[in-house]
């Protein structure tokens, strides 16, 4: 069986061919796409099914938004992705539809050593439940629970619940949002991501006047469509760091931190917490120093149970397209939805 797999997200969506002699982990192609560069998902897997020139039999998508009956709308993109009209437009046996974190999670049970790094080894329940939470584009969170077959997956759109400080800085951040950006709801999302959060954080953190922009700083982000990537290589660069992007990473990594935690009260994680997404393992020096621990298990009373639940970061980035072609590959990793 020939299959293609794809991770759409709000940034690229990147397409492989995989077949069950190689399996998840040996891709025969794989390409990625700017997705704002296209009007749809179909036109990409046209452009991509042109330059392979291989058969394909089935499919199955990890889409950065809720599915639901078989259709999803991303989030950050201007798509609508509809399975039985890619099956129809394309002749292919079977098209599913998986949201993005559900196929990371797929990935979970079967990562090798080298895919993950370890911030806290904790005391893991051998059966106990994993939260997932990845800043990208947007804020994905999911979750596995344990099953006498393995686990069983399960998305969430928790990312755009609302975001609740926990220190006056913060308190600042939801009060410029709402009234000086005119936000009705603050998400998680808003100040917890690529796209949207780290660029809030640092366009409020110059707005009070935290510290001074400079010359150099200015010109790289006037011309540039992505503030993202200039923010965190600027607070990373021992040369010539600016206070505005250490501060504008560092309030981005406890407001991760907090909300990993959170979700891993909500879905009792005793099993494991795991960050992805395309920002963390950038970040990984940082998320590694006192500071992301200490934001995640400041839960008043549950602190100790927090403590002992191990976090790892997600280090490969083809997690998502692992667990999708895992998922429909039908890898012994657990309950297989139909």
């Amino acid at each position: 069986m020939i299959l293609i797999v794809g991770d759409i997200g709000g940034t690229k969506t990147e397409l492989a061919i995989y077949s069950t002699e190689k399996g998840p982990y040996h891709p025969l192609v794989n390409k990625t796409f700017p997705s704002s560069s296209h009007e749809n998902l179909e036109e990409i897997i046209n452009q991509f099914l042109r330059e392979i020139n291989m058969p394909v039999n089935r499919a199955c998508f990890g889409v950065a938004g809720p599915v639901i009956e078989s259709r999803a709308k991303i989030t950050n993109l201007p798509w609508m992705i509809d399975a039985s009209k890619l099956k129809s437009t394309f002749g292919w046996d079977s098209v599913n539809l998986l949201n993005d974190l559900e196929a990371v999670a797929y990935s979970i049970p079967i990562l090798k050593q080298d895919d993950i790094s370890t911030i806290n080894v904790g005391k893991p329940e051998p059966n106990g439940n994993i939260a997932i939470i990845a800043p990208g584009t947007g804020l994905g969170e999911g979750f596995l629970t344990s099953t006498d077959n393995g686990y069983h997956i399960h998305a969430s759109e928790g990312g755009h619940a609302s975001f609740s400080p926990t220190n006056p800085l913060e308190d600042g951040l939801l009060k410029y949002l709402r009234e000086q950006r005119g936000y009705k709801h603050v998400s998680i999302e808003r100040v917890c991501s690529g796209g949207l959060g780290i660029p809030n954080i640092y366009a409020y953190l110059k707005e009070i006047g935290y510290a001074e922009e400079p010359d150099w700083l200015s010109k790289q982000l006037e011309n540039s469509p992505d503030p993202t990537p200039i923010i965190i290589d600027a607070a990373k660069d021992k040369n010539r760091s600016t206070e505005l992007c250490k501060k504008t990473l560092e309030m981005f990594m406890s407001i991760l931190a907090a909300e990993a935690g959170n979700f891993a009260l909500k879905v009792l994680a005793t099993g494991g917490i795991y960050l992805g997404g395309g920002i963390v393992p950038r970040i990984l020096d940082q998320i590694q120093q006192p500071l992301f621990l200490e934001s995640l298990w400041n839960k008043g009373r549950f602190r100790k149970m927090l403590e002992n639940i191990p976090v790892h970061v997600i280090v490969n980035n083809k997690s998502g397209l692992i667990g999708a072609a895992a998922y429909e590959l039908g890898s012994n990793i657990g309950e297989r939805k139909e």
